[in-house]
């Protein structure tokens, strides 16, 4: 391993003992090997080169950043896989959506079936797999909303998938949503970009992030919680949204749905 490496995987654990290691992933790293390119950078493998043996209990998408969880022996990936199965982990998202979510709360609760037409990806379907996401509103702005993501099930692109269905998809989201990119110039007037220069955005990737993830440790039995703070492309869409885009006000509400029942 480079000293490269070695600075990254150092900074992003946030605990580790004999049985488990838990660690902040960031975006744009595999979270195991990819079946038809091995020899992709990965955090399992980066992770065993540093620990020794790492055993997977769960994954998050490549472009998605935060904590995750990962066993180092046979008895303590038996233990959390049972408790992954039976629903016992608490696992909390949060994610910038497009649009203004109006309700405070929502449950969503929709079966989850793979794309027949778009390999690889997911799709509402009353054929498909039981899936339940509850969302919570934590702040609001002008285009846009950050979402609390309490993940009941594990479906793959559940997140994704459920917040598409009710017509927010992630902000940015280019397989279930209509951005690949979010840029400053698509929220602040008189943007000007000096010559010979092409705009970058202020993140580029799907605009989730696995905020916390809450569990028994299965050696000690012991309850755990532990929170990935946000990466920087994260925080910084977060502060040009407060900057440039700052939530409604009553009157903006009830011009926009022409509603007289705020509260």
């Amino acid at each position: 391993m480079s000293r490269k490496q070695e600075f990254k995987v150092q900074n992003a654990v946030l605990h580790a003992d004999d049985d488990i290691l838990v660690v902040s992933k960031p975006a744009g790293l595999l979270s195991i090997a990819d079946r038809f390119d091995p020899l992709l950078p990965n955090l399992r493998q980066v992770l065993q080169d540093e620990f020794g043996e790492v055993l997977t209990v769960h994954r998050l998408d490549r472009d998605t950043s935060g904590v995750m969880l990962f066993a180092r022996t046979a008895d303590a990936h038996r233990e959390l896989n049972r408790q992954f199965a039976e629903r016992a982990v608490y696992k909390l998202y949060h994610a910038i959506v497009g649009g203004v979510m109006r309700e405070d709360e929502m449950k969503v609760d929709i079966p989850i079936a793979p794309n027949p037409v778009r390999k690889g990806l997911m799709m509402p379907s009353v054929r498909g797999k039981e899936a339940l996401t509850l969302l919570k509103v934590l702040q609001r702005f002008r285009m846009a909303t950050l979402v609390e993501c309490d993940l009941r099930t594990g479906r793959q692109h559940q997140i994704r998938v459920h917040l598409a269905a009710i017509g927010h998809a992630l902000l940015v989201d280019p397989d279930y949503g209509e951005s690949a990119g979010f840029m400053l110039s698509s929220i602040k007037r008189r943007y000007n970009l000096a010559k010979h220069t092409e705009e970058r955005p202020i993140i580029g990737r799907v605009t989730l992030h696995s905020h916390t993830v809450r569990f028994t440790h299965p050696g000690t039995r012991e309850k755990m919680e532990f929170t990935a703070d946000y990466p920087k492309d994260f925080s910084a869409a977060l502060q040009v949204l407060n900057k440039y885009a700052p939530h409604f006000e009553k009157f903006n509400w009830e011009q926009e749905f022409g509603s007289d029942d705020w509260e």
